[in-house]
């Protein structure tokens, strides 16, 4: 007997085709009975990709059994669209869900398809060009959240609320990794229902995997030997994993000697969580009528420059602060700011690069992609507003950059977009007042910027504590704040480890001896303590800083 082998789980025992079928005939009776058992909605998330697909197939197999009086309960079927996604890949995806749709109803299924798009706030290009954010890497994973979990999420706690509660069906196997076997164990152990395990981010939703247990080989057997029952072609999907095999070659399993075709991973284009795209990377190598995905991969490829830290500002993004970190490089101890957002010129760059793929893949695609969005009218709008109204760049750059790489006008569809007080005259002009000096520049920008957003205010609240924070951020160098990150670490250190002579000494300018005022050591701790404290809150142990002595002094004068 022929049998499908399961090199990816070495911990399981291989299993016969024949065994595999009466598995299929074992999970058929059991999702019908699931289904069947209650009101509760089901959601299966689909990528399209050989797990969900076999997922959604099974369920479709099992539910078209039934009696059509029994289809009764709505199956939601979800797909999150990222917008960055492999273009091969995205069109599949909506080629799929298109047919997927019309064969439920012409065959009347319970099935309806959603395709879910994460906010225009949270898409890949408004938070990297538009805010800054350097490429995603594992240590800041700001993309996940953003672009799949939350879409999904938000789609289920709907569901959950109208409904009281929900089952989402996935297709994650075991087979697919140690770190994937290890967690849905733990879920397994704490199972409130048999075969239903609970989901810890989203509560009164539980989690059905019917083919954890399966292996690549299994899947591959099932979708290569049954036909697709809303009408796509399991073997266009195959062709397309093969694709994405740097050796093209992705084998039937037809004995224990034959390996599966499993391993090719599909996502986002921009990806820069791997070391390398390997599937887009297959997929130009192994067919040539797909080279017009090369600008796409050199993108990438630049995004995934291992030291950005040229490109980035000295800055964090949220308050404009230098924040420091202990750096080991080769064995060498250093105290470095930590890298915050892309400055102008690199957001900017990267602007432009990805308006230039999209107009040269928009001439050289295939008939069939030439209508391509890598970003849309909706993210440039959003793009612009960050750029004017939250960086203070009233130059307008976007409009311009877009007319010079696409030769069209730009043409925002956020009301009153176009009408500006300041703009790129005035922004020249700071240029060439400012020189080369970029400190300047930008203080003087906020500065004009911020007056600008109160004007018609009829009550200018906030407007001076926002005038503030421009000096805060924006009036020291880059030497002088880091150099002023460093004295405050140092002084934060000093007043842990109460050294009251460490304290003296870096906050000996901050004090006048004429006062003729003996300051304690307690007190001297109590000023320069956490603000946390309640000491530092009190009036009489407010530091004296040298300006507000200044100030005082010049009042106190007759």
């Amino acid at each position: 007997m022929t049998e499908a082998q399961q090199p990816e789980n070495k911990g399981q025992q291989t299993r016969t085709v024949a065994e595999l079928v009466e598995d299929i005939q074992v999970l058929t009776t059991e999702i019908q009975e699931l289904y069947c058992l209650d009101a509760i909605p089901w959601i299966i998330g689909v990528s399209w990709g050989k797990d969900s697909s076999t997922i959604l197939q099974l369920v479709w197999n099992a539910i078209a059994a039934l009696p059509p009086e029994k289809r009764t309960k709505t199956i939601h079927v979800i797909t999150t669209d990222t917008q960055v996604e492999n273009p091969i890949v995205a069109a599949w995806v909506r080629q799929s869900i298109k047919q997927l749709e019309s064969a439920a109803k012409e065959k009347g299924m319970p099935i309806q398809p959603h395709l879910l798009r994460p906010v225009v706030e949270d898409t890949f290009w408004v938070n990297l060009i538009g805010k800054g954010y350097p490429a995603p890497r594992n240590q800041f994973r700001w993309c996940t959240p953003r672009l799949k979990i939350n879409p999904a999420n938000q789609f289920i706690r709907e569901i959950v609320r109208a409904n009281g509660e929900t089952i989402l069906v996935l297709g994650t196997r075991k087979a697919e990794s140690a770190k994937r076997a290890a967690t849905m164990k733990k879920h397994q152990a704490s199972r409130v229902r048999e075969r239903l395990s609970p989901n810890a981010s989203l509560p009164n939703s539980l989690i059905y995997t019917p083919i954890e247990d399966w292996s690549n080989n299994d899947v591959w057997i099932y979708l290569n030997q049954s036909d697709n029952p809303w009408g796509h072609s399991n073997k266009k999907l195959f062709s397309l994993y093969r694709g994405a095999t740097a050796d093209n070659e992705c084998p039937l399993v037809i004995d224990t000697s034959t390996p599966s075709c499993g391993d090719s991973r599909f996502g986002c284009w921009v990806c820069t969580l791997v070391n390398q795209d390997k599937s887009m990377q297959a997929m130009i190598q192994n067919d040539e009528e797909k080279e017009w995905m090369q600008p796409l991969l050199d993108i990438r490829n630049e995004l995934d420059a291992k030291d950005d830290r040229d490109k980035r500002d000295f800055r964090r993004l949220r308050r404009g602060e230098v924040q420091l970190f202990e750096r080991n490089k080769d064995g060498k101890v250093s105290v470095e700011p930590i890298p915050g957002p892309y400055t102008k010129y690199w957001r900017e760059h990267w602007l432009r690069r990805l308006l230039q793929a999209q107009t040269q893949i928009r001439q050289t695609a295939p008939e069939n992609m030439r209508d391509i969005t890598l970003i849309s009218l909706e993210e440039l709008s959003a793009i612009r507003r960050i750029w004017l109204e939250e960086k203070h760049e009233f130059d307008d750059s976007l409009p311009r950059i877009h007319q010079e790489v696409t030769g069209e006008e730009f043409k925002d569809p956020r009301p009153g977009a176009d009408f500006n007080l300041l703009g790129s005259d005035e922004w020249a002009v700071l240029e060439e007042v400012c020189a080369d000096d970029e400190m300047h520049l930008e203080l003087i920008s906020k500065l004009l910027d911020t007056e600008r957003q109160f004007r018609k205010m009829s009550r200018r609240i906030g407007i001076y504590e926002s005038l503030e924070q421009c000096f805060v951020t924006s009036s020291r160098s880059k030497d002088e704040a880091v150099k002023n990150a460093r004295l405050k670490r140092d002084l934060k250190t000093a007043v842990e480890q109460g050294d009251i002579e460490k304290v003296k000494q870096l906050t000996l300018a901050d004090f006048n001896a004429a006062d003729g005022e003996a300051m304690s050591d307690d007190k001297l701790l109590r000023i320069y303590a956490p603000a946390t404290q309640s000491e530092a809150t009190e009036p009489d142990t407010k530091a004296k800083a040298w300006g507000n002595k200044k100030f005082k002094n010049k009042e106190s004068k007759p």
